[in-house]
Order: structure tokens, then C-alpha cells, then sequence
């Protein structure tokens, strides 16, 4: 049974930063690409950022520069580290892994329940 629990997600002020968390059970990082999208309501889905399994990264122009997302594989934990951050990445931050990494973020397979990222 394959499980991503986020969490990390909060209210900030404009140039604070967060870290996003997602626990990851079921699967390994092995094969596996993993990643973040956003989404606001009425607003079209945001792909954040993606890590495959031999650590390259990619990331949406709108944060390079500002996110990190990086895997723990001790912890089986996904992060995202987000810097100064804008009141235009206020969303919900969702989890996401796939064994297939050429699709958007959003259409990977398993997802976790999200967390709010509110920024003022």
C-alpha cells in the first residue's frame, strides 16, 4: 500500500520560507520519480518541482532560485524547501511519485492529501 503524507505547510509573510515534508511508505525511491504541484482553486494545476532517482531536479521557472526539493532516503521523506516566498505561491502543496516520470507532476500515479501554503 503506497501512502504520501505531507506536511510542513503554514502561513508566512512575504520573503519567509518554509519546508514541506512528505513521507513516503510503499515504494521506493529506486525507479521512481518524485515531486511537488500546486494548485488554487479556479486556477490551472502548477507543476513545482520533480527529482528523479538519479537526483536530477527540475523545477518551474516561477521558483528556481528560490525551492529546493531534495529525498531523505534514510527517512523515505521527499522535501521541498521554499525561500523567499511570494504571496503568489499561496496554494496547495501536493505530493506526488510515479515510476513513469514523463507526465506532468499532477498526473503522477500516487498522491498525497496536500498542505496549505499560505503567503501574505
Amino acid at each position: 500500500h503506497v501512502q504520501l503524507v505531507e506536511s510542513g505547510g503554514g502561513s508566512v509573510q512575504a520573503g519567509g520560507f518554509l519546508r514541506l515534508s512528505c513521507a513516503i511508505s510503499g515504494i521506493g525511491y529506486d525507479g521512481y520519480c518524485m515531486g511537488w504541484f500546486r494548485q488554487v482553486p479556479g486556477k490551472e494545476r502548477e507543476g513545482v518541482a520533480a527529482i528523479d532517482s538519479d537526483g536530477s531536479t527540475n523545477y518551474t521557472d516561477s521558483v528556481k532560485g528560490r525551492f529546493s526539493i531534495s529525498v531523505d532516503n534514510a527517512k523515505n521523506t521527499l522535501y521541498l524547501q521554499m525561500n523567499n516566498l511570494k504571496p503568489e505561491d499561496t496554494a496547495m502543496y501536493y505530493c506526488v511519485a510515479d515510476s513513469n516520470c514523463d507526465k506532468p507532476e499532477w498526473e503522477y500515479d500516487y498522491r498525497g492529501q496536500g498542505t496549505q501554503v499560505t503567503v501574505s
